[in-house]
């Protein structure tokens, strides 16, 4: 059985690069995200916000957010990615993490943060802070030579971490939808190229010259593969095809690829025969399939001001809106943002509007924050989340709400 804390020991404070980093470095160790000995990249830590809770004279919690963007329509609001949670050995089960992140997010929400968002480790844990699951995303394992593209290539550039501001600018200038998510820090894009093995190839037809489509990948065999794409860069869809086309040409030697299927396309279209693939490698090391996760969630951190920012020129709709924020008990002592709960009376339309209090001859849709969001970004319908998580509300209300929030599937598009 746990122990009770002993809170007198506990400090939760900014993370102090000359104090914690030896620390933070076994924390690290012990939860795999080291493999050797080498220290932690302080510039990565150092890019955003970092906190960590403090027990007994030693940080045994680290959390990490860093700033960006995230695509609602056609306009990009405030973000904040929790790019990290790390707890020590000694200390879980004491509610360090929940309790750090949620003063990360009210730190990140006072500065401006509309949204946050994050990669879960297993659903269940972040919605105790607001968090909502958002929609799938299909990773596919192919074949390289079985590409089915119609386009020739040129002799790429070889990239390397040399090239990870030139990289990170082509990230952020990316074409991205819906949801689409870009972190500002270079030091985020420069960490991931660091990683052994990985290696970027790509054209610098951007203007002055600059780096306009490439992939990264991450070979886990070089001879062979499997290769995994990190992520692809393009600004058009001919930059996409070309891309596919030198991807297409590693398949004399590499025998499959995994990479998460691109925003808009489905990439079976481009595959040549592939459920006979499917059957024939079956249970083989090379493997071609596809499968589906949805591992990323979001929080609304400004009801307001997202909902100012949800231009719905189809719907006419006003309702009461009730909603709970779980994070307020986990910001026990803090004096300052504590969430979005609330009463507040919703305009949809052309130009839309949340307004504290509620207007008695309106009907109203009681949520948590967490579910509220799913329906907002567009990952869920409101009468699905009716069924499986924390909305309600009248049918009519629901039906309509179903009518107003028709969005393009949320991809954010950057693992964080």
């Amino acid at each position: 059985m746990t122990s009770p804390l002993n809170e007198p020991d506990l400090v939760l404070r900014p993370y102090d690069p000359e104090r914690d980093r030896e620390a933070v470095r076994r924390i690290w160790r012990e939860v795999g995200w080291l493999d050797k000995e080498d220290p932690p990249a302080d510039e990565y830590i150092e890019c955003g916000r970092a906190l960590v809770a403090e027990l007994n004279g030693e940080a045994e919690c680290l959390v990490l957010s860093a700033p960006g963007t995230v695509r609602y329509l056609n306009d990009d609001l405030p973000f904040a990615a929790v790019t990290g949670v790390t707890t020590s050995r000694i200390a879980r089960k004491l509610g360090l993490a929940r309790r750090l992140t949620a003063r990360l997010l009210a730190m990140d929400a006072a500065e401006g943060a509309q949204v946050a968002g994050l990669g879960m480790f297993e659903q269940g844990f972040y919605n105790r802070l607001g968090f909502g699951t958002g929609g799938y995303e299909i990773f596919v394992k192919f074949d390289p030579a079985r590409l089915n593209v119609r386009r020739g290539f040129r002799v790429p550039r070889r990239l390397t971490v040399e090239d990870a501001e030139a990289m990170h600018v082509a990230r952020l200038s990316r074409r991205i939808g819906h949801g689409g998510c870009n972190l500002t820090p270079t030091a985020l894009t420069r960490a991931e190229m660091r990683e052994e093995k990985t290696f970027g190839l790509g054209y610098f037809d951007g203007p002055g010259g600059a780096l306009s489509h490439a992939f990264w990948a991450e070979p886990k065999e070089v001879e062979s593969g499997p290769y995994e794409i990190l992520w692809l860069t393009y600004r058009t869809y001919d930059e996409f095809l070309e891309l596919m086309a030198l991807l297409k040409s590693l398949g004399d030697q590499v025998r499959l690829i995994t990479m998460r299927e691109p925003p808009g396309i489905q990439m079976q279209d481009l595959l040549d025969q592939p459920f006979k693939l499917q059957q024939v490698t079956r249970r083989s090391p090379f493997e071609c399939a596809a499968h589906a996760e949805a591992y990323w969630q979001m929080r609304i951190l400004d009801l307001p001001g997202c909902i100012a920012r949800t231009p719905l020129p189809g719907a006419d709709l006003r309702f009461n809106l009730r909603l709970h924020d779980p994070i307020e008990t986990s910001l026990e002592e803090w004096k300052g943002w504590r969430g979005v709960a609330g009463e507040y009376t919703v305009s949809l339309g052309a130009e839309s509007s949340a307004e504290r209090g509620m207007d008695n001859s309106l009907p109203t849709l009681e949520a948590s924050v967490g579910a509220f969001t799913r329906m907002w970004i567009g990952a869920r319908p409101a009468t699905g989340l009716f069924v499986t998580d924390d909305l309600s509300g009248p049918d009519d209300l629901l039906s309509s709400l179903d009518d107003a929030f028709r969005l393009p599937d949320p991809k954010p598009d950057w693992d964080y």
